[in-house]
């Protein structure tokens, strides 16, 4: 297995590994570990990235004018090695560029840079999705980080809430069980206000979906104590997701969904794709804070 690459601040310790460049651990001053403890029992992820696709599609398959290509879960990057392109003692960067294998799944000369910065109570995480070939290149991309249920300061995880900087009252969306793609039937908004308090029983059928989102940031963890703060300002959407029992919460912004069910479009014209053109770039930041109070 490859070596974790650890970064540093005065407050923060961050461990990324190469393969999918994913965020393993993310540790207070004192040692406290703020991410999920990957029990296999329930999910061994931690933060996956989500490219080029965020979700499922229908059959594993989507379609690009003609051409039809078959693809799985969330994508190839999560399970793909990115190269370690530099490091310091508080950044890195990661890079994933096309490949033979991933032109199968996805005819594309894209190149997925991630960058990690730790600056004091702060760790920032920059993807640049580029495209370097000669066509316009559809893509979806979403962040995946599973933090810590309760969080290890204190209270219960049905104490902990989720705070949007701005009210959320739109319908929100659930998974089909059978097919894994969005049901058509929004659902009221769990959010009063601002808050959302999440209980297990929340995430029996599976993730929460806001692809209405008005807020770009918010907090999570027990009123009056230390917390999460979490901004997302290029993604327009947000899936909050676990397994019921375990000891993880994933709140994650995304940049697309999965295949509304009955959905048999052109992927380009799928709901949240985006579409770079030849030679252009988009950046997708999500910074993760440690408030004390």
């Amino acid at each position: 297995m490859a070596d974790l690459v650890t970064l540093r601040s005065d407050a923060l310790t961050a461990s990324i590994h190469p393969l999918g460049a994913e965020l393993w651990s993310l540790r207070d001053a004192e040692g406290r570990e703020l991410m999920t403890d990957a029990d296999p029992a329930f999910w061994s992820g931690h933060a996956p990235l989500l490219f080029p696709i965020v979700g499922a599609l229908a059959d594993d398959q989507y379609r690009l004018g003609e051409r039809r290509f078959t693809m799985a879960r969330h994508g190839f990057a999560r399970r793909s090695e990115f190269a370690l392109v530099e490091a310091d003692a508080s950044s890195a960067l990661f890079r994933l560029e096309a490949s033979e294998a991933t032109r199968a799944q996805y005819p594309f000369d894209f190149q997925l840079d991630m960058a990690f910065a730790l600056t004091g109570t702060t760790l920032a995480m920059t993807a640049t999705v580029s495209n370097r070939g000669d066509t316009p290149m559809p893509f979806s991309f979403g962040y995946h980080p599973a933090f810590a249920w309760p969080l290890p300061y204190g209270g219960a995880a049905e104490d902990h809430r989720i705070v949007f900087d701005y009210d959320e009252p739109a319908p929100i969306r659930r998974l089909d069980p059978a097919t894994g793609l969005v049901a058509p039937d929004p659902q009221p908004s769990p959010v009063e206000g601002k808050v959302y308090a999440p209980t297990y029983a929340d995430f029996e059928a599976d993730a929460l979906i806001w692809d209405e989102l008005q807020s770009r940031s918010l907090t999570y963890g027990v009123p009056g104590q230390p917390r999460l703060r979490i901004d997302f300002p290029d993604t327009p959407m947000l899936g909050i997701w676990q397994k019921p029992g375990a000891r993880f919460l994933c709140i994650e912004p995304w940049a697309g969904i999965a295949d509304p069910l009955g959905f048999t479009g052109d992927f380009a014209d799928k709901p949240g794709v985006m579409t770079l053109a030849p030679g252009a770039q988009q950046r997708l930041r999500m910074d993760v804070t440690l408030l004390e109070s």
